[in-house]
């Protein structure tokens, strides 16, 4: 076998494969890529047994077909710090020697064989569970970057730790919690046209963010046990968590009177600040608000220091004095990105709802907060 190739597009595509790779693998094959040579398409396969990414890019010069494996960390490492300029493998189909050239060098190194890299794709096989869809990439993008923070990390609770799409004819309802804080995103860019749902774990989605955000659109496979992402260039196959999601419009409080209007960006920097002072045991922030100003005070104990700030605000209810996680609560305001954010409360006990003061016309994003108990400001 042998094949002409860019070094820079070799790179950009092996590099962005090899999120795939753990640190540590069960299986020593997994820690290479597995090399598919057929006609002038070259495909790059990297695998962890529950997630599958493939890769395939036109070559120049193509001879004869087969299957090898590299060693995934050499070969990134050495495009790295390549020029861009065009490379020449030279592949021994009888002993799996490959002679890599360009033209200042050459380097030489064993490959394995390629049918010993296990295939772990799930079976497409026929059910009424499956369907697809096709959604621009911006809105599986969007609905990842605003609910990943919140994802649990409790392994009783297996179900918390991913990201639930809970897809609608009209959109996709993006879900994730950790039951202390709770995000909920409809977007509505696109229709489906189906109706089902799937929890994706934390590393899958955090591969999609990226290696795929220069796609313009994404197919959206859904089977049995696992959701396949495809664009022209790569293919994404990853194992869903099993189990049923907690109802999480029940969490959501329908009637919460009292809306906080503040300053996102100066509410942010006032919690930062803030925040240098809480207790690291617990992270509370006491706030008391008033009609037009908010005040928030931290205090530890241990290293005997406080911090008091004010900022203003619109408030549409009676004096009130609650309690949150500083922590939780910076992720939440980082994540809207309004000029000001609303903050909907009913009563100190209950959680509070923090949503954009506008929404855009395609999407809805609702934060959920739980208190923390306040004895006295």
């Amino acid at each position: 076998m042998k094949f002409n190739v860019s070094s820079k597009t070799l790179y950009t595509f092996v590099s962005a494969v090899s999120k795939v790779i753990n640190s540590k693998n069960a299986l020593t094959i997994l820690n290479n890529f597995l090399f598919e040579l057929s006609g002038d398409t070259l495909t790059v396969t990297a695998s962890d047994l529950e997630n599958t990414l493939v890769a395939h890019m036109e070559v120049m010069d193509a001879e004869g077909e087969g299957r090898f494996c590299v060693d995934a960390r050499r070969l990134v490492d050495l495009l790295k710090e390549m020029p861009d300029q065009g490379l020449e493998f030279n592949i021994n189909d009888q002993n799996l020697s490959v002679e890599l050239t360009y033209a200042t060098g050459n380097y030489s190194f064993i490959a394995l064989n390629g049918s010993e890299y296990p295939s772990n794709e799930a079976d497409a096989e026929a059910s009424d569970a499956n369907f697809s869809f096709v959604c621009p990439t911006e809105q599986v993008l969007k609905g990842i970057d605003n609910t990943l923070f919140a994802v649990g990390n409790d392994d009783l609770r297996p179900q918390m730790m991913g990201i639930l799409w809970d897809i609608k004819p009209d959109g996709i309802v993006f879900v994730s919690t950790d039951t202390r804080k709770l995000v909920r995103y409809r977007n509505n860019m696109s229709e489906p046209g189906q109706e089902g749902s799937f929890i994706l774990p934390v590393k899958p989605a955090a591969v999609i963010k990226n290696v795929f955000a220069k796609e313009e659109a994404i197919k959206i496979t859904v089977e049995p046990k696992s959701v396949t992402f495809e664009s022209p260039s790569y293919r994404f196959n990853c194992r869903f968590i099993k189990g049923n999601f907690p109802d999480y419009n029940r969490v959501i409080p329908q009637n919460n009177p009292y809306v906080v209007t503040l300053d996102r960006q100066q509410f942010l920097t006032a919690i930062r600040r803030v925040a240098v002072f809480v207790d690291q045991g617990h992270g509370l922030v006491k706030f008391r608000i008033n009609a037009d100003k908010l005040t928030m005070k931290a205090t530890d104990n241990n290293f005997c220091t406080s911090a008091r700030e004010e900022v203003p605000c619109d408030f549409t209810g009676s004096d009130m004095v609650i309690g949150f996680s500083a922590p939780y609560l910076i992720e939440i305001i980082n994540t809207i990105s309004t000029e000001n954010v609303l903050l909907k409360l009913s009563d100190p006990s209950r959680p509070g709802v923090f949503v954009p003061a506008e929404q855009s016309a395609d999407s809805d994003l609702l934060m959920l907060l739980m208190p923390m108990t306040v004895s006295e400001f």
